[in-house]
């Protein structure tokens, strides 16, 4: 962490917070990951020894704190208090970007989309029965594939094909599906221009949609380039 000099409490809090990965560290401790592999698995393209780094980085400041699990396999991380008042630092940014940034190609990342969505799922409207759900992603540079299993209130993500029926199938534009999750696509209608297909039971294909709570930035409406005017 390379230190800019400067008493200006923006800059102290800059050499921390404006560490390449640090936010979305952060963010996912607030989701609620524990685990190393948790906290990697919401972060595609982060390494386990940048990893380690950060969180140790963390620890050291007093933002995060660590335990070891139960079974001795490895530590529990969670946010402090400093941590979680950093986390509203997470939210202004994502207000501010989610306002003022547009979804580019490079962030149609469906994977982090069908993640963000476990992790917000409404646990009250699942089914009681395990369910297991393929998706396939379209629109990218190559197909995706992906399995979803909710038991219990409980869910997990599959890259390789877990060996269960699969109840219901889905296959979807990568666009369409991240934009929906972030709030600037409607479901009915992607499903009406076939971006978003769903093959299964008429009860399931009903449901899937109800279980989505959404980005948490949904209710935002993106500020249009062409009519943003200078602040007064």
């Amino acid at each position: 962490m390379r230190s800019y000099g400067q008493y200006c409490p923006i800059a102290r809090g800059a050499e921390i917070f404006a560490e390449r990965w640090t936010p979305l560290i952060i963010r996912n401790l607030y989701l609620g990951c524990e685990s190393f592999g948790e906290i990697l698995e919401g972060a595609p393209g982060l390494s386990r020894t940048l990893l380690s780094q950060r969180l140790k980085q963390l620890e050291r400041l007093g933002i995060v704190a660590s335990a070891p699990k139960p079974d001795g396999r490895g530590n529990r991380y969670a946010l402090t208090a400093a941590g979680h008042e950093l986390f509203k630092v997470c939210v202004s940014l994502g207000e501010w970007g989610a306002a003022w940034l547009e979804i580019a190609p490079e962030h149609l990342d469906p994977f982090v989309a069908l993640w963000s969505m476990c992790n917000m799922l409404r646990r009250d409207r699942l089914p009681d029965r395990r369910v297991v759900i393929r998706f396939e992603f379209t629109g990218r540079r190559r197909p995706e594939r992906y399995w979803l299993l909710i038991e219990r209130g409980e869910t997990e993500i599959c890259k390789t094909y877990p060996g269960l029926d699969e109840d219901l199938y889905i296959t979807a534009e990568a666009e369409a599906f991240v934009k929906w999750h972030a709030g600037q696509q409607q479901w009915a209608a992607a499903v009406r221009d076939h971006r978003i297909q769903l093959h299964g039971p008429a009860w399931l294909v009903r449901a899937f949609p109800t279980w989505n709570a959404r980005s948490a930035f949904a209710h935002i409406t993106p500020v249009s380039r062409t009519t943003a005017s200078p602040a007064a």
